[in-house]
């Protein structure tokens, strides 16, 4: 563990989690259906088309654990990261900005991203007027990184998801009711979590979606009900590889926020 994630935890209004993916717990089919996991009849990778891979199964696994021990210990909010992240210059300090602004304008919150992968960007996200850097989030990829509150996580595990699950960076739009493909929310009584987004966003992947050292755990494994199917046989050359570029510039919403963000105001001290 780090400095800084030590810091997080000790000195911060947020209890810091890092999600280590449970492939020991995914490993085959029959250990999957052994944990009453059934996928999400119809559901499809947003890039390949392919079935949920096993790695993504051990991915949500990874989450939902953080979730259910925040509600177990009644946490009143928690930042969860990847273990891949890279962390924005002045990442403590900027976090620190955003929660506090959050805190002293009280908006009605269950999730907020810090790192994700932006899928409509041809129209800005809606910016909240009490708090600078802070939008509604839009339809979403990837968890990066967030901010998840104890009645966030009560909804989370309140849905159910091990009985039609999808990858939990598709389950989380469902919840928030943003999803493009309509018939998955069918399948869920409740869509109304509260997500937001930073703005610009304060953690990313790195090394980045196929440069060189990349390397997902998640969809490179089998697919889940086939035990010798990759999922992504081919990474160099995979059209989801090319299209996951330039996350910096298609997660921005430059229309609805100021020219000069405080989050970006420069600094006498780099923090990481």
């Amino acid at each position: 563990m780090s400095r800084l994630q030590r810091e997080l935890e000790l000195r911060n209004p947020l209890c810091s989690g890092l999600c280590h993916q449970r492939r020991d717990q995914a490993r085959n089919t029959s250990q999957v259906k052994a944990l009453s996991i059934d996928v999400l009849l119809g559901s499809r990778d947003p890039y390949s088309s392919r079935p949920l891979a096993r790695g993504e199964i051990g991915c949500f696994l990874s989450h939902c654990y953080i979730w259910k021990e925040v509600a177990n210990r009644e946490l009143e909010k928690t930042l969860v990261t990847e273990d891949s992240v890279c962390f924005e210059n002045q990442f403590k300090r900027k976090l620190m900005k955003l929660m506090g602004d959050i805190q002293q304008a009280q908006p009605d919150w269950e999730l907020i991203y810090i790192g994700r992968k932006r899928m409509r960007v041809q129209e800005p996200e809606k910016a909240v007027p009490s708090v600078m850097n802070l939008v509604e989030a839009d339809y979403s990829c990837w968890t990066l990184g967030y901010a998840v509150s104890f009645q966030g996580t009560q909804k989370l595990i309140g849905a159910e998801p091990f009985s039609k699950m999808l990858p939990v960076g598709e389950f989380l739009p469902v919840m928030y009711n943003k999803h493009p493909v309509g018939k998955y929310m069918e399948y869920y009584e409740s869509s109304d979590l509260e997500a937001f987004s930073a703005e610009p966003l304060l953690v990313y992947l790195t090394p980045y979606t196929g440069q060189p050292g990349y390397l997902s755990d998640t969809e490179t494994s089998t697919v889940w009900d086939k035990e010798p199917l990759s999922a992504d046989r081919d990474r160099t050359h995979s059209w989801k590889s090319r299209q996951h570029g330039k996350i910096h510039s298609d997660a921005l919403n430059e229309d609805v926020l100021p020219s000069q963000s405080p989050l970006n105001a420069p600094s006498s001290r780099d923090e990481l």
